[in-house]
């Protein structure tokens, strides 16, 4: 795809990632995660950076020998197995793919001092893991694929030798409820080592794991749990700032604060009160580092640990909100799965990065996920100020009690010390095992945030999910708990997502206690399917979920989201001879004041195909806007000094950007109407010096003809339609048309005349119907007029709605045929450059846009995945030329909000249903309404945006035009 002018798609987020990036590592090498001297990897750290071991698999491909396998990665992705999604119980007979595989690798034991210990961890195993050492067990078996688990393995290695690691894996587990929670889910199920290995070294007395809670005004309280004896060892605790590594002091003006331990007892306290904090938040993520320190009773640090903290406060409170910091805070969030094309659900923290900076580009702030993510995406949201739902596995089914509890602890202990976490949840839409739920509090220990069951009106939160837009007996705007849809506008193929999104919103937003909601789902998951030629697949509909594809491809509804989720808002603006450069916009912010931000105005001049118009294209002016200094949920009025060129242009574009000099969002804005535009340039048009012979009109009993110098249109007299076009000598295949969309109307052959006259050849076809007349006239220059009266008369039905009407208009207007075939691409005026539902225009601007021609099937196909879609509804066509080698053509629209439908895009072949409305007959239309789309509940049961339009005719009326002019000239 082409960009003649876009600005929407403009990406300004390097300069943010390079900082969070370099915030997050200071060292030589830039990572996108927190660093972790403390661990020597055995495997890779990620999908882009593995290590090679042995392995063997019990069944599927490549097995009953031992080969290669690289790690981390889900073993089906490296050749091995079978695959299997998750909903096979859906499905008679089926039965999820069981086998079993048995790495090996030889290491190196480190070096050691007398006493110290050597712990081997593993960050994620599918899913039951027998772990040996030199043959022997290195402790019971573990199993919960989504876990972080360790073991002691001192007295099993040789030291200065090579140690053998093998680990035994069963892809299923011997805990039926593990399967259950685990692997009967709407998900990929895969198998093996698909996140780090490592080890650490730690002294005979040591920190094993501490609880960290830092507040807003600086108060820090730890809890440590020591392993070993520590009576007479001392801990102590500084922080110093991430951006500057600036120390930081306590409100005694020391930079630490020290904790002799007097007793034996596993679980230390201490807290201490830190000056100058700078709190963190959603649009501030004001990180600090933490070092804990414990130094034996002679004094020797014998071990130290750093980790990222951010000072800020989360609570919830019944029938109120969330707050963070004491304010109220709205998530606008997305849900999204830990995957990779080519890993499964082994990832890395170069695609953490680039997952978290996509998700604020679209202007969201919140993430969930159906089981803990990788870490180094929590750090990322740490990072960019993106709070986080973390969930325990359990789709659907539950853990058992025996299981559950160690994977509640395995979770909270690995994550609980990330500032972004706001919220915990107890498995997904039935998920979950009661008996947990107060382990979530025992773990987090010192906040004690909120936990939650997705799907559920439980524990004060009503979590409810893809509701309808009148969802609301006794809850959510009607109701009196607070609400948080942790899934809605399911984003199937290209469904929901931003398609009538800000209906939902806007709803939801009239109740105080709306939290804020998650969008389902982030990306695609199509993993590459080693066992047939490395093919995408998404298991047909059940998952090509994302407002993203598999490899992070943009969808319309991605940029339909980022508009309607902009902290900044506008009002409805139309530029008018009155405009004066100000308008009213408003601040979505939770915390930022608007004159923290800042916007820019572009004056351009956007270019006609017709031949000899003068050079366009251009910026013509720019500037800075002025912005009001308003706080969050206020509304004033920006403006700037109109430019003396500002009527010269064509197009004016508004562009927000936040405090770091993000982009935010475009907002674009027709200086002329398309009558007025079209008019505008045809006047810039230079007048040809050519002679050219006056254009006729004949009319016969077998055809009717408007013939000039370079083209020649028939028409069938029996109906009205074009028959035949021939441009220089060659016949353009536009014809067929015009038929009614949407309308009824019937053709009169005896009322309808030709003539010729001095502005051309003329013919008037009459309609009975919907339709008064369509006038064509063909210049002598060879451009044809059309002219069309609709809806003008209330004579079908009655005198109030006519039967010519469809009681429900979903499309209205005029179709022809036009042979795909012929078509090799298109560039147009108008919104673009993604196509359009009538409930998802946000996120298209106007401008000069091309694409060439592609059969994209969103969400489906993933070995040709063109973004923007070809094929499809273009709002506010101004012009549209469709390139072809022999018969290429160009429409101008002479009055406003036409949309343009450019051919019929497919359906997607792994459907369970249609997944798009109803599309007119033929292949090029015109229309003056298009169709809604929505995923999973009807249309009905959407909002207002997305509802058909209905029309009453009254006598008078002076009905609705539909005026084009086509260039057919070659």
């Amino acid at each position: 795809m082409k960009t003649v002018f876009n600005g929407i798609m403009k990406n300004k987020w390097t300069k943010l990632a390079a900082l969070a990036i370099a915030a997050l590592w200071s060292g030589p090498t830039v990572q996108a995660q927190a660093p972790h001297p403390e661990r020597i990897y055995l495997s890779g750290t990620g999908i882009d950076n593995t290590k090679t071991w042995e392995f063997f698999c019990s069944g599927g491909q490549n097995s009953g020998k031992w080969k290669k396998i690289e790690v981390p990665c889900n073993w089906e992705l490296q050749g091995f197995g079978e695959y299997t999604y998750g909903r096979w119980y859906t499905i008679k007979g089926e039965r999820p793919s069981d086998e079993t595989g048995i790495y090996r690798y030889k290491f190196e034991s480190p070096a050691t001092t007398p006493g110290e210990r050597i712990k081997i961890f593993f960050d994620g195993v599918m899913t039951d893991t027998e772990v040996f050492i030199n043959g022997k067990p290195a402790g019971e078996m573990h199993q919960g694929g989504f876990y972080r688990f360790s073991y002691d393995i001192t007295d099993l290695l040789k030291p200065g030798k090579k140690n053998l690691l093998e680990v035994k894996i069963a892809k299923e587990s011997a805990n039926k409820s593990i399967n259950a929670a685990e692997r009967k889910a709407d998900w990929w199920l895969y198998g093996g080592i698909y996140r780090p290995v490592w080890l650490e070294v730690v002294p005979a007395v040591h920190m094993r794991h501490f609880v960290l809670n830092a507040d807003q005004h600086g108060k820090l309280q730890a809890a440590i749990e020591m392993e070993g004896d520590a009576k007479g060892y001392e801990l102590s605790v500084s922080v110093r700032s991430l951006k500057d590594g600036k120390e930081m002091y306590t409100q005694g003006h020391k930079p630490t604060v020290s904790h002799q331990i007097k007793d034996s007892n596993k679980e230390q306290l201490m807290e201490g009160n830190w000056m100058n904090i700078q709190p963190w938040s959603t649009e501030d993520p004001n990180l600090y580092v933490a070092r804990l320190e414990l130094k034996d009773p002679e004094g020797k640090t014998v071990q130290s640990r750093e980790t990222r903290i951010g000072f800020r406060t989360i609570e919830f409170f019944p029938q109120d909100g969330v707050y963070l910091n004491g304010t109220k805070l709205v998530v606008k969030g997305v849900n999204r799965h830990s995957f990779s094309v080519d890993g499964g659900r082994a990832t890395s923290a170069a695609m953490s990065r680039q997952d978290a900076l996509l998700v604020k580009e679209m202007n969201m702030n919140a993430v969930r996920s159906h089981y803990p993510p990788d870490e180094h995406f929590l750090d990322m949201c740490d990072s960019l100020g993106i709070v986080y739902m973390d969930e325990l596995a359990g789709w659907q089914n539950g853990y058992d009690s025996k299981v559950g509890p160690k994977l509640v602890k395995e979770m909270i202990e690995r994550d609980v010390n990330h500032p972004s976490i706001i919220i915990w949840s107890n498995g997904n839409e039935g998920g979950w095992n009661y008996n947990l739920d107060p382990l979530f509090a025992k773990y987090d220990k010192l906040q004690k945030r909120h936990m939650v069951h997705p799907w559920a009106d439980f524990n004060d939160l009503d979590t409810h999910h893809y509701p309808t837009y009148l969802t609301g007996v006794a809850r959510f705007t009607n109701g009196y708990k607070v609400f948080m849809p942790t899934e809605f506008m399911h984003a199937m193929y290209d469904q929901g997502g931003g398609a009538g999104l800000r209906d939902f919103w806007d709803r939801w937003c009239t109740n105080p206690m709306f939290a804020g909601g998650f969008i389902w789902v982030f990306c695609d998951e199509a993993p590459k399917r080693s066992d047939k030629g490395g093919i995408l697949d998404s298991d047909k509909s059940n998952a090509p979920d994302g407002v993203v594809g598999p490899r992070r491809e943009k969808e319309g509804s991605y940029y339909a989201i980022r508009a309607q989720w902009s902290p900044i808002q506008l009002k409805p603006l139309l530029i008018t001879d009155h405009f004066d450069g100000s308008f009213l916009v408003t601040n979505e912010y939770t915390y930022t004041n608007l004159d923290k931000c800042r916007m820019t105005y572009k004056i351009r001049t956007c270019e006609t195909p017709l031949k000899n118009a003068m050079e366009s294209g251009k910026v013509i002016a720019e500037g800075h806007v002025q912005l009001p200094a308003i706080a969050p949920g206020e509304t004033g009025k920006a403006r700037f000094t109109l430019p003396a060129s500002f009527r010269e242009g064509d197009v004016l574009e508004l562009e927000a950007f936040d405090k770091e000099g993000k982009s935010i969002c475009n907002w674009t804005y027709p200086i002329r109407l398309a009558k007025q535009y079209f008019d505008h340039k045809m006047a810039q048009t230079p007048m040809t010096l050519e002679a050219v012979q006056p254009a006729t009109a004949t009319q016969t009993a077998t055809s009717i003809e408007l013939k000039s110098d370079r083209v020649t249109v028939t028409f069938d007299p029996a109906t009205g339609m074009i028959s035949r076009i021939i441009s220089g000598g060659t016949e353009v295949p536009f014809k067929d048309g015009p038929v009614a969309v949407g309308m009824k109307m019937r053709y009169e052959p005896t009322l309808s005349y030709v003539r010729n006259s001095n502005e051309g050849a003329v013919y008037c076809a009459k309609y009975k119907g919907a339709a008064d007349s369509i006038v064509w006239r063909l210049t002598d220059k060879g451009l044809l007029y059309m002219d069309a009266i609709l809806l003008n008369r209330a004579s079908g039905g009655g005198g109030f709605d006519d039967a010519f009407m469809d009681s429900k208009v979903f499309n209205l207007g005029l179709t022809f045929s036009y042979p795909e075939k012929n078509c090799s691409g298109m560039k147009w005026m108008g919104r673009g450059p993604y196509r359009v539902w009538k409930n998802r225009i946000p996120g298209t601007n106007y401008g000069v846009w091309h694409k060439e021609y592609n059969n994209t099937i969103t969400g489906e196909s993933f070995e040709n995945l063109v973004y923007p879609e070809f094929k499809g509804y273009h709002a506010n066509m101004y012009w549209a030329t469709l390139e072809s080698d022999t018969t290429p053509f160009t429409v101008y629209s002479r009055n406003d909000g036409i949309f343009f439908h450019v051919f019929t895009p497919e359906e997607p072949k792994g459907r369970v249903k249609d997944t798009m409305p109803k599309f007119p007959e033929g292949d090029i239309s015109f229309l003056l309404d298009i169709p809604a789309i929505c995923s999973f509940k009807p249309i009905e049961q959407q909002g207002p945006n997305s509802q058909p339009g209905n029309i009453r005719i009254k006598s008078g009326d002076e009905g609705l035009h539909l005026n084009l002019m086509f260039d057919f000239r070659q």
